[in-house]
């Protein structure tokens, strides 16, 4: 790629409280490219789409709520993206043509916290998984989960259950198909096995609707479980949670969702830039400005309860 002036930017709504420009900045300098990382937020899939075509334009990390709606309007979407239904990477190839490729990088990043939230290491085999929602990043969670956590029953909490059959639909393109029970009831979880992973994928917002009471209630079940696991709220404003206080109280190891960010890191700057170059950026720094700008961000550090 031709390291003339571009731009990278992290496209969606409501990303302008986001705390990874700092973190990108310092990885670009560290690599002496003379680009600059941006929160861009794109009302609609074709502001997104428009921004990827610029010349300018080194690449994009996409968020809620464009993960799966990119999808068709790409190019070219690799194996991995396709087989999880969602995208959160956009990158060129090289050639006389801009084409505009799709991957996933998300999984990485849920892996590395759940591993994270157990010294490194992953649980014994056969676990099982929870994961709360059925949008564009629980797909990344069932992968993750699936294929490289040992999960062989994954459980899924969500209010709508026309997302969770979409989401079943997706997981059957998985190269491991795991079992997948959506828990609508109360009842229906006194007869489960306890979880050893939770995933969070949903705005932290007070229940309000019935649908979304159940849910806060069956989750509730899971985390007063007599096992305790790991625990990841990938949702981050604010970083303290109502997830992350509940499951804390009741002796959860959990891990914030910002640091879903600093796992990706390696592999998206090996599209962006290439493998060989991006082996040079400075990983252990650019932790060290993501969780510096995690403490001091007022966007994400305040209080729901």
């Amino acid at each position: 790629m031709n390291p003339d002036t571009k731009k990278l930017h992290l496209v969606g709504i409501g990303v302008g409280h986001s705390i990874a420009p700092g973190m990108h900045n310092h990885i670009l300098a560290s690599l002496n490219l003379p680009w600059t990382f941006h929160s861009t937020e794109c009302l609609s899939i074709e502001d997104v789409i428009q921004l990827a075509k610029k010349d300018t334009t080194a690449g994009l990390v996409v968020t809620m709520p464009y993960k799966n709606a990119v999808m068709e309007h790409l190019d070219e979407v690799d194996e991995l993206a396709a087989a999880i239904g969602a995208c959160n990477n956009v990158y060129y190839t090289d050639g006389n043509s801009r084409r505009l490729c799709g991957t996933n990088t998300d999984w990485i990043g849920i892996k590395g916290c759940l591993l994270e939230g157990n010294n490194g290491k992953p649980l014994d085999n056969a676990c099982t998984g929870l994961i709360v929602g059925a949008g564009g990043a629980s797909r990344a969670a069932v992968y993750a989960l699936s294929s490289h956590l040992h999960c062989s029953t994954i459980y899924i909490l969500n209010r709508d259950d026309q997302e969770v059959e979409a989401l079943l639909r997706d997981s059957r393109k998985l190269p491991i198909i795991p079992k997948i029970v959506h828990i609508k009831t109360i009842e229906q979880a006194r007869e489960t096995s306890p979880v050893d992973y939770i995933v969070g994928t949903i705005p932290d917002f007070e229940p309000k609707t019935e649908a979304e009471r159940i849910v806060a209630a069956v989750l509730k079940h899971f985390l007063e479980q007599s096992t305790k696991g790991v625990l990841l709220d990938m949702c981050f404003k604010p970083r303290r949670t109502r997830m992350i206080k509940l499951a804390e109280s009741l002796g959860w190891a959990c891990v914030e969702g910002t640091h879903v960010i600093g796992y990706q890191i390696e592999k998206q700057y090996a599209l962006w830039v290439g493998e060989s170059r991006a082996k040079d950026l400075d990983k252990a720094g650019a932790w060290k400005v993501l969780l510096k700008a995690a403490e001091e961000s007022k966007g994400i550090n305040f209080s729901t309860q």
